[in-house]
């Protein structure tokens, strides 16, 4: 409980400020306005006197700002619309315009631009109208049209307005934009990250737990007739059992420490002797034909040769799972620019269920892929079944 109350407090307290932020605003414009306004009377004196109402004129546009998030475009509108009221009195001009400013650049930054721009356009026609024909009838008394040149002035006035707002509402789209993005990708890395991790522990369990499978059901079956043969099948289920804790293990170690080095190196193709043991277990002969180590072109980066060997690996594992065959093919060569692998048994395919979940075939394609490689698998005209990747390798 203790460690959950301030954090209500900090969100409580994150709302107040958001919702103070507009009353802030809008009781700095009220204050430029109401000291603004003695000013603007005594640089014109042909205006109406500032006077109460216009205080409370002044006083109005500001209170209408505290909901300019809120509602947008009635604000605007209600801005314009006190403002045209002001200038209709006869009231000197002057910061009354701060507040439109400020209620136009909300509406346009919240979306809302052609309400914007109609009401500001509003508030132009209307001055005009006040200006150049009902000042015969509106105070003060005796007031004369207003000049055009000032006209020209308010036009451009207007026009600078719209383009700030204009332009703040790109930048704010912009940014939006870009959160969007950054989130996007945020997410597209997560569901990388979890694929990868998924089909690691697929690759890393698989093969272990189908040799695994196989000997339980061999020591089950020779238990009574042949306990040594039944104990040898035990020790290879702990073997395997010991091989695959250790490897989930390291995938684990790697996702509580992501930018820690693993410590202990990922497997490659140096590791075949170990799968081909394994497979042996499980009463599959494997023959490894592959470059020798130190030969020309042997070599390949780490992460072709993980891919390579979880693709043999999970090939192996389809074998002992799928197939009735006894005996596998495994052929690793070195072209230019590539690392091929190559897979082959001599069949038939199993007619038992093997449990399996089928993705292996999905796992080995997309780790061909992620590395800009290919793979096939398929039936051999003649029988048995063929897996053949071809992972890219940049020569130095």
């Amino acid at each position: 409980m203790d460690d959950q109350a301030p954090a209500h407090g900090r969100r409580r307290d994150g709302w107040r400020n958001r919702r103070g932020r507009p009353v802030r605003a809008a009781l700095l414009v009220a204050l430029v306005a109401q000291a603004g306004a003695g000013w603007a009377a005594h640089a014109q004196p042909e205006a109406r006197p500032v006077d109460v109402w216009a205080r409370l004129l002044l006083l109005a546009g500001p209170v209408l700002l505290v909901w300019r998030h809120r509602h947008p475009v009635p604000v605007v509108f209600g801005v314009c619309g006190v403002t045209l009221a002001y200038l209709a009195a006869g009231y000197p001009y002057g910061p009354v315009f701060l507040a439109v400013v400020v209620a136009v650049l909300a509406a346009v930054s919240a979306g809302h631009r052609y309400a914007a721009w109609t009401a500001l356009g509003l508030l132009w026609a209307g001055h005009l109208l006040v200006a150049h024909w009902l000042y015969r009838w509106l105070p003060p008394a005796g007031d004369e049209p207003g000049s055009w040149t000032a006209e020209l002035g308010a036009t451009a006035w207007v026009l600078v307005l719209l383009a700030v707002a204009e332009l703040a509402r790109t930048r704010r789209e912009r940014a939006v934009r870009e959160r969007a993005e950054r989130a996007a990708r945020e997410r597209r890395r997560a569901d990388e990250e979890r694929l990868r991790i998924a089909r690691e522990l697929h690759d890393v369990l698989a093969h272990s737990i189908s040799v695994i499978n196989v000997q339980a059901g061999v020591g089950l079956a020779l238990l009574d007739s042949d306990p040594e043969q039944a104990r040898s099948a035990l020790t290879t289920i702990k073997a395997a059992s010991k091989e695959a804790l250790g490897e989930v293990r390291q995938v684990l170690d790697a996702l509580r420490a992501p930018g820690a080095a693993p410590r202990t190196p990922a497997p490659g193709l140096a590791q075949l002797p170990e799968l081909v043991a394994q497979a042996a277990a499980a009463g599959l002969a494997v023959r490894v034909d592959r470059p020798e180590a130190g030969a020309p072109g042997a070599g390949a980066p780490a992460a072709t040769e993980l891919a390579a060997f979880r693709i043999v690996q999970e090939a192996l594992t389809n074998v002992i799972r799928h197939s009735g065959a006894r005996t596998a093919l495994v052929r690793v060569t070195r072209a230019p620019g590539a690392l091929e692998v190559l897979v082959t048994d001599g069949g038939p395919a199993a007619g038992t269920d093997a449990g399996g979940s089928g993705t292996g075939l999905v796992g080995m394609r997309e780790r061909a892929a992620a590395l800009g490689g290919t793979l096939e698998a398929g039936p051999e005209p003649g029988g048995g079944f063929r897996v053949r990747a071809v992972l890219p390798v940049e020569e130095g």
